[in-house]
């Protein structure tokens, strides 16, 4: 980010003005430049009918490191949106730990933060991860680059009640939650936590099974049930004749690549005609790998 380093974050920002007139705009755009914003090539060559003010803002933007027609596009408010307000924001986010170098990534992922309410929407949220999920203050910036979405959900209807609900099933660790598996937070509990939990229990598994492969791998309410359980499920169950055990005591199973390792590493367990547990046959690098079909082939002919 060359544009980042090379002007600083208050060049980016000024106070509120008034809207200029056609003839004020026409003057901005033909004197002599007054700042280094004035110089930038994305300032020079935006459209000559684009307010002042507006360019000032897109081009904050992009010093930032956000792409501002897709951030425009996905949050129409920014339009009305000043800069005034955009700096507010940039500022409590710094008083909380959170980088400069950071905000592009945030506000790419997130561009409704922009035009969020410090008081109603971002504050409550370090609240949350202070006095519900134990984060001290200077782990903040660890927290929300993992899951910047946090800074987007609401506390009342979306963070506590997921937080609730992954309590309830038996996720204590709150240190893990935070540091780890933050999205299962930003995770709507009727639409992805509870519809992939009652999958894991079509499949065959009872409830109480689901529940303990989802608490040893909780990436498991991250995937896809189209893309992801489905297919691996079937080609288990119909190429390798696995068993539903085997899935309950090995739930990473799903975590796999099923054209990248899955179905090669299968692919090689049977032409050697050796058997090789799930988890082994998985987890272990290629050369691992090899050298377990090699000792496993020689032990049968011994």
């Amino acid at each position: 980010m060359p544009a980042a380093v090379a002007l600083r974050s208050s060049m980016c920002f000024s106070s509120p003005k008034p809207a200029p007139s056609l003839e004020q705009q026409s003057n901005h755009l033909t004197a002599k430049p007054k700042t280094l914003l004035h110089k930038h090539p994305l300032y020079q060559s935006t459209h000559a009918n684009i307010s002042f003010q507006f360019k000032e803002k897109i081009l904050c933007l992009e010093i930032m490191g956000v792409d501002s027609g897709r951030a425009l596009a996905q949050n129409p408010s920014l339009h009305t949106a000043s800069l005034h307000s955009i700096h507010a924001i940039v500022t409590f986010l710094q008083s909380k730990g959170i980088h400069l170098k950071d905000l592009g990534r945030i506000f790419g992922m997130c561009p409704t933060i922009l035009t969020s309410d410090i008081k109603t929407d971002l504050n409550p949220v370090f609240n949350f991860l202070s006095y519900d999920l134990r984060v001290p203050d200077q782990n903040f910036r660890k927290v929300i680059n993992k899951c910047p979405r946090l800074l987007c959900s609401s506390v009342r209807d979306q963070l506590k009640p997921a937080l609730f609900y992954l309590q309830r099933l038996g996720f204590k660790d709150l240190h893990a939650l935070a540091y780890q598996d933050p999205i299962l937070l930003v995770s709507s509990v009727e639409k992805t936590l509870i519809p992939k939990l009652n999958f894991l229990v079509s499949l065959g598994f009872c409830r109480a099974d689901a529940v303990e492969m989802v608490l040893r791998c909780p990436g498991l309410f991250t995937f896809s049930i189209e893309n992801n359980f489905k297919p691996k499920f079937e080609y288990f169950m119909k190429e390798m004749e696995g068993k539903l055990e085997e899935l309950k005591e090995f739930p990473q199973y799903f975590a796999f690549s099923l054209e990248n390792r899955i179905k090669p590493r299968h692919t090689e367990v049977v032409e050697s005609g050796v058997k090789v547990p799930l988890p082994l046959m998985l987890k272990t690098t290629d050369e691992e790998f090899r050298e377990l079909l090699k000792g496993k082939i020689l032990d049968s002919r011994s």
